[in-house]
C-alpha cells in the first residue's frame, strides 16, 4: 500500500520512521516533509493546505491512505474535500472532518462540549469585541491567576497566564480590539486556572471503538524549571509516572468515554487521533484542551513504545474496523529532548549547517525543523531536531535522550538539560 503523511514537523518524521517498518508499507510519501523524512520516505514540495495540489498527488502516485498529521489541515477541511470529490472518496484517511476538528479549532465549541456531556474541565465564560465590557467585569470577580484563551487556531501561542488583575483586563483588550492573535482571538474563553501536574492522553478511535495509546508529559517553557516563554514543546516523557492504573481508569470512565459519546451525539463520525490535555487537579483528571491530532514532540515518545504494527491500526481506524487490530505497547521510558535554534521562540536563525548527528548510535533522531541544502542538513525552523533516548528505567532514557541532544551541533543550538527530571521521584 502506498502511504502519504502530510506534515514537516518532528511528529510526521516518527510516523515515517514507524509506518517504514511496516510489511505492509509500500512506498511512503511526506509533503512536504523535512530532511529526516527524505532518508525513509520520498520527500513532496506540496504544501498540507494546499488540497487541489495533495489530491494530485494521491492520484499520481496511486496513494492508498493519507495520514493528517497537523492540526490545520483538519481544520480546513481536508477530509471534506476528499469526500466530496468522486475520485478520491475511495482513499482512506486517518484524521476527522472538520466538524469533528472544531475540538480543537474552536475553544469556545470544546468548552460547551465538555460542559454539554459531562466532562471534567475548569469553569469558563466566552467574550467577543462586542461584550468586552462585560468580559473586564467578569474578571474583577475571578480568582487569580486567571486563563485567557484564544479561541481559535494560534500555533500554540494563544494561552496567557495572567498574575494580576491589571494584566488580565490589559490581555483581555489586547486579543479582542487588537486582535493579537488575528482571526483566532476573534473569541476569548476565561478560564478558572487548575494547579496540579499536566500530561496528555492519547486516543486512537474510528468513530465507535478506540484504542488509549500511551500517555505522556510534555515540557512547554523554553527555561528549565518550566521558566520562560511558552514554545511547541521542548521534550517529553512516558510513560508518566503519576498517571497510576487508577487514575487512567478515571480518564477513560470520565472523559473518553463520555467525550467519544458527546461526538457521536452530535452526529460527528470522528475518525483519528483525539489528543486530551489533562490536568491531574488533586488526583483527578481535567480537561485543559482537545487537540485532533498527535502532538508533537509527545509523538517522538508514544509511537516508540508501539510494539505492535502502526501501519496496521492506521489502516484498521481508516477503514472502521479497530476493534478487530492489536495494540501492543512496551514497558520501557522513552524521553525525547528537543535542541532549538537559538532565539527561539523568538526571532531565530535559518540555515545554520547541522553535524555530529551521524555519530548518534544509542538513541532515535527525529527531524523537525530541517531542510537539506544539497548534502547538506540545515536548520529551518525554531524546533530542529527531537532525540530520543528508550530504555528499561526513567533515569537512564533521560541520559540516553541528553547525551544525544549534547552530541549534535549548529550554531546557537540550545536544549533544556532537565526534561524527565521532575518526574523521577514518581518512578
Amino acid at each position: 500500500m502506498n502511504i502519504l503523511i502530510l506534515g514537516s514537523g518532528g511528529r510526521e518524521h516518527a510516523f515515517a520512521w514507524k509506518i517504514a517498518q511496516s510489511p505492509l508499507c509500500g512506498k511512503l510519501f511526506v509533503a512536504p516533509g523535512n530532511a529526516g523524512t527524505a532518508s525513509i520516505a520520498t520527500n513532496i514540495a506540496v504544501g498540507y493546505n494546499d488540497f487541489e495540489k495533495i489530491a494530485e498527488v494521491v492520484l499520481e502516485n496511486n496513494i492508498s491512505l493519507v495520514i493528517v498529521g497537523p492540526e490545520e489541515p483538519l481544520v480546513k477541511g481536508v477530509r471534506d474535500y476528499f469526500a466530496a470529490r468522486t475520485d478520491l472518496q475511495h482513499i482512506l484517511m486517518v484524521g476527522p472532518d472538520s466538524k469533528g476538528a472544531m475540538l480543537e479549532g474552536s475553544k469556545d465549541f470544546s468548552k460547551n462540549f465538555m460542559v454539554k456531556y459531562g466532562v471534567p474541565t475548569a469553569k469558563s465564560q466566552t467574550f467577543t469585541k462586542d461584550t468586552i465590557q462585560e468580559g473586564l467585569d467578569y474578571l474583577t470577580h475571578q480568582k487569580l491567576p486567571i486563563v485567557l484563551k484564544a479561541d481559535g487556531l494560534a500555533a500554540g501561542k494563544g494561552v496567557i497566564i495572567a498574575q494580576t488583575l491589571e494584566e488580565a483586563q490589559e490581555s483581555l483588550t489586547e486579543m479582542l480590539v487588537d486582535a493579537k492573535f488575528g482571526d483566532a482571538s476573534s473569541k476569548v474563553v476565561i478560564e478558572e486556572f487548575l494547579t496540579g501536574i499536566e500530561l496528555s492522553v492519547f486516543v486512537l478511535t474510528d468513530g465507535e471503538s478506540y484504542k488509549i495509546l500511551p500517555e505522556a508529559k510534555d515540557y512547554k517553557r523554553i527555561g528549565e524549571g518550566d521558566t520562560g516563554l511558552n514554545t511547541g514543546g521542548m521534550g517529553a516523557v512516558s510513560p508518566v509516572p503519576f498517571a497510576t492504573e487508577k487514575f487512567m481508569q478515571s480518564v477513560e470512565e470520565t472523559v473518553v468515554k463520555p467525550t467519544l459519546t458527546g461526538l457521536q451525539a452530535e452526529g460527528i463520525k470522528y475518525n483519528g487521533f483525539i489528543f486530551i490535555g489533562l490536568m491531574n487537579h488533586e488526583g483527578e483528571p481535567y480537561v485543559i484542551e482537545y487537540n485532533a491530532r498527535m502532538g508533537d514532540p509527545e509523538t517522538e515518545v508514544v509511537l516508540p513504545r508501539i510494539e505492535s504494527d502502526l501501519l496496521a491500526l492506521m489502516i484498521a481506524t481508516a477503514k472502521g474496523e479497530l476493534s478487530q487490530a492489536e495494540l501492543v505497547v512496551s514497558k520501557q521510558h522513552a524521553v525525547t529532548t528537543v535542541v532549538v535554534a537559538g532565539g527561539y521562540p523568538g526571532d531565530y536563525k535559518k540555515g545554520d549547517v547541522i553535524v555530529g548527528y551521524e555519530n548518534i548510535e544509542d538513541a532515535m533522531l527525529f527531524h523537525a525543523g530541517t531542510t537539506l541544502d544539497g548534502n547538506l542538513v540545515v536548520t529551518n525552523g525554531g524546533r530542529v531536531l527531537a532525540l530520543t533516548g528508550m530504555s528499561n528505567t526513567l533515569e537512564r532514557a533521560i541520559q540516553k535522550s541528553q547525551k544525544a541532544a549534547n552530541s549534535v551541533l549548529f550554531d546557537g543550538k540550545y536544549y533544556r538539560k532537565d526534561i524527565g527530571l521532575d518526574v523521577l521521584r514518581y518512578s
